[in-house]
């Protein structure tokens, strides 16, 4: 790191998250005075552009890229028009441990007077909340599934390449061809195509009003500047903010200021908390980097600067505040900007450039929170690059995530994507995929797998609770069979997705009705064409993922139940609920032999592998291929982020041993300590799961420091990717930290502030995380060998 980026990064750790009601007030404003006089898209069109010619400005001594989405890092605006907090929220987000917010007692007084009576009745999540069946509420507020959209906008959103060859001009040329092609006569959808269409064209103009705005700023700021280095860096930042996101940029600096305007204006919009991301960020900016190293007007240092001022100001965007169960589900300021590094372009070919080992170099030496990172490895992506990525998260902070293209291309084929589209797809968020700058990949919440077993075995009804959460499925003590078991937990999970599924539907139609994003729109393929909104069958493709959590854990209940009740009868069904239903409280010998003899995933056992197996097939039939009301289908992910921990907190004991409260297995990961075969087994066991009929899955391994400390070590990590990638893995991450080390921070937290660890599908300060998150990642195995 340089100076300056010495500098910029203290500023970005050290800023304390904060709540701005700038946004809330436009908002709130804008709404009293025009709503009803606009069509929809158009009013929230409008209301973006009254935000970007009012917000204050925040620009930085030593930055080079700029904007924020609040007046300062880490000031995060609310969105009333999804869910409004209350006065008592912003007190519990002002003093809680963990993921706290500041807000002044002048702000939270000028919120209840101006925008909590306007929008109470108003929000979306009371529009939702207020219509959902009795059934579902009684399935969500018991654990059995959570739902995304309680308190943002959905969607993660990855874009692809066409911002780096089009500026806003024009986009707004494409949308007057298309609005002046309309068939008012003959299309009965004409006038809507027409409101939509101009909406986006207002949007257009709002992002190049702010950045207008800030090349405003940086010239004013340069008439005082005494230093002729910084006058001349605020007069070319003013030359790059007049030229994008208006028009096409033309250098790697206006191609990184150009998606980040984008990106701020997406987030600012409506993304209340959800993934936004430059999709294959090294491959867009390679031909700028390219062509300015020949020309000779950039050096490689200047290049990796533009690129580290850039990775700093994703992390001054923190997450807006969660509450409620969404803040139990994801607790973490993360706000899930992933940089896909590598892959492969859209001809097949490699995508490696000097771009990706220059960001590489970047996550390794700031290791901030955010942004994300992922290397892609397929076949023909060189060694050089695997061992500098493996030897990037030797460093221990979590990132950079791994992901096999040869998998979740084919996973994305089968989706009915195109083969280019889907190459030029990846990651999003966390571990789900989809076609890059084409697709609106909503993911509609967790669904608690072992919860539905619970619910199972006590016939419909949640033991937490006590109350009704599913459907009669038959007492299991009259079960004469595993078959038998098998098929009630088979009905109570189709009957739980179908819940979901009705109003994840419904959530769809409000979003599209009341709560458009015209100018995400605008930068995601066909929506122009279309003249349809991005919520609104706008994208190219249209999917639904619901996302299938403890896969481990319900496994091996199952393998309990069939081996030792109905196969040994070691014990009968009798004894092992009562047992559960006691937290195994003085049976701690029934406990001990189900934890040590009983066949669990994750050790290359084919007994509970082939239970695996046959719950991932069951939850891909219940699930995938279903139609959302988007002509659009949905399918499952195999993602937990910190749900698992949530889902184990509202469950009682279940038969694998694990206890009340402890947290569930996260994603296709093994049960905790579980897995006690090696690296090589689990993914064995994994790879026994037709990972190409998801839309990912999640794969967390930990090893000790010392195990990565040579160049050879770095060699067997890097084929043991590539051995679960040539079996068909889709993706792995790793913490490489030793429990000394986690217990050294819980003790004292004050030494280990910049301590990374990798929670699920993204990377958290270990002082970030609640006892239990912290907790969690303790007690995952580690491993001491490859």
């Amino acid at each position: 790191m340089n100076p300056r980026i010495q500098r910029l990064r203290k500023l970005s750790f050290d800023a304390e998250p904060s709540i701005s009601i700038e946004r809330a007030l436009h908002q709130t404003a804008f709404y009293k005075e025009h709503y009803g006089k606009h069509p929809i898209p158009v009013l929230r069109a409008l209301t973006f552009l009254d935000h970007c010619q009012k917000k204050t400005l925040y620009m930085g001594d030593d930055e080079l890229i700029v904007g924020e989405r609040g007046p300062q890092p880490k000031a995060v605006p609310t969105f009333p028009e999804l869910t409004c907090h209350s006065v008592e929220d912003f007190h519990v987000l002002n003093t809680r441990d963990q993921q706290r917010y500041t807000i002044n007692q002048e702000d939270i007084d000028t919120y209840e007077q101006e925008v909590i009576p306007y929008w109470q009745g108003r929000t979306q999540r009371e529009r939702i909340f207020n219509h959902v069946p009795e059934e579902w509420k009684r399935a969500y507020e018991a654990g059995l599934f959570t739902e995304f959209m309680e308190q943002r906008a959905p969607g993660h959103t990855c874009l692809d390449g066409k911002i780096y060859k089009k500026g806003m001009l024009d986009f707004k040329k494409d949308i007057k061809a298309h609005l002046d092609s309309l068939d008012y006569l003959n299309d009965p959808d004409a006038n809507n195509k027409a409101e939509e269409l101009k909406a986006m064209d207002i949007s257009c103009d709002a992002v190049i009003l702010f950045a207008e705005r800030h090349a405003a700023l940086a010239e004013e700021k340069s008439q005082t500047e005494s230093n002729p280095k910084r006058k001349a860096e605020l007069l070319k930042i003013a030359e790059v903010c007049r030229r994008v996101p208006a028009h096409a940029p033309r250098t790697l600096h206006e191609a990184i200021q150009m998606y980040w305007f984008v990106h701020l204006g997406t987030i600012t919009e409506l993304n209340g908390w959800d993934a936004m991301n430059p999709g294959h960020f090294d491959q867009h900016l390679a031909p700028f980097y390219e062509k300015e190293i020949a020309e000779g007007t950039l050096t490689r240092e200047e290049a990796k600067e533009l690129i580290s001022c850039m990775w700093i100001k994703v992390n001054n965007q923190t997450a807006p505040p969660k509450v409620g169960i969404t803040a139990k589900e994801s607790g973490t300021y993360n706000d899930f900007t992933n940089i896909n590094i590598g892959g492969v372009k859209a001809d097949g070919s490699d995508g490696v450039s000097e771009v990706s080992y220059i960001m590489l170099e970047v996550v390794e030496e700031l290791h901030l929170l955010q942004p994300g990172s992922s290397v892609h490895i397929s076949h023909v992506t060189p060694d050089k690059f695997l061992n500098a990525a493996c030897k990037v998260i030797r460093q221990g902070h979590g990132y950079p995530s791994v992901f096999s293209p040869e998998t979740y291309i084919t996973e994305m084929l089968a989706q009915g994507k195109s083969l280019t589209d889907a190459r030029e797809g990846g990651c999003s968020g966390c571990i789900e995929v989809g076609a890059f700058g084409k697709e609106a990949y909503v993911l509609t919440g967790y669904l608690n797998v072992p919860k539905i077993l619970e619910v199972t075995l006590n016939n419909g009804i949640d033991p937490v609770t006590g109350k009704m959460a599913g459907c009669e499925t038959g007492d299991p003590r009259t079960f004469k069979s595993y078959d038998e078991l098998y098929a009630a937990f088979k009905k109570q999970l189709e009957f739980i997705v179908d819940q979901k599924m009705r109003v994840s539907n419904y959530i769809d139609t409000m979003f599209a009705k009341y709560a458009p994003a015209p100018f995400l729109s605008v930068v995601i393929e066909d929506c122009i064409a279309k003249g349809r909104d991005y919520y609104n069958s706008g994208p190219r493709y249209n999917t639904n993922y619901i996302q299938c959590t403890g896969l481990g854990t319900v496994t091996d209940s199952l393998s309990t139940i069939k081996h030792h009740v109905f196969e040994k009868k070691t014990f009968d069904m009798e004894r092992i609920l009562k047992a559960v239903a006691n937290n195994f409280e003085g049976d701690e010998i029934l406990r001990q032999t189900i934890v040590n003899r009983t066949p669990f995933f994750g050790n290359d056992d084919e007994y509970a592998d082939d239970i695996a197996l046959r719950v991932y097939d069951d939850l891909v039939k219940t699930i995938d291929g279903k139609p959302n009301i988007k002509g659009g289908k949905y399918h499952l992910n195999m993602l937990s982020t910190t749900c698992h921990v949530y889902f184990g907190k509202v469950m009682g004991a279940t038969p694998n041993g694990r206890l009340a409260g402890k947290s569930i297995s996260d994603g296709t990961s093994p049960s905790h300590g579980c897995d006690v075969n090696g690296p090589s087994a689990v993914i064995r066991s994994l790879t026994k799961l037709d990972h190409t009929r998801s839309g990912g899955t999640l794969l967390n391994m930990r090893f000790l420091p010392s195990l990565l400390k040579r160049d050879e070590d770095i060699n067997k990590m890097g084929k043991l990717i590539r051995s679960y990638f040539t079996m068909g893995g889709h993706h792995v991450q790793f913490n490489i930290v030793d429990t000394a080390t986690l217990r050294a921070a819980q003790e004292n937290p004050e030494d280990y502030k910049d301590l990374l660890v990798r929670m699920a599908g993204y990377s958290d300060y270990f002082n970030d995380m609640n006892a239990d998150l912290q907790q969690e990642v303790i007690d995952r195995t580690e491993n001491e060998s490859f």
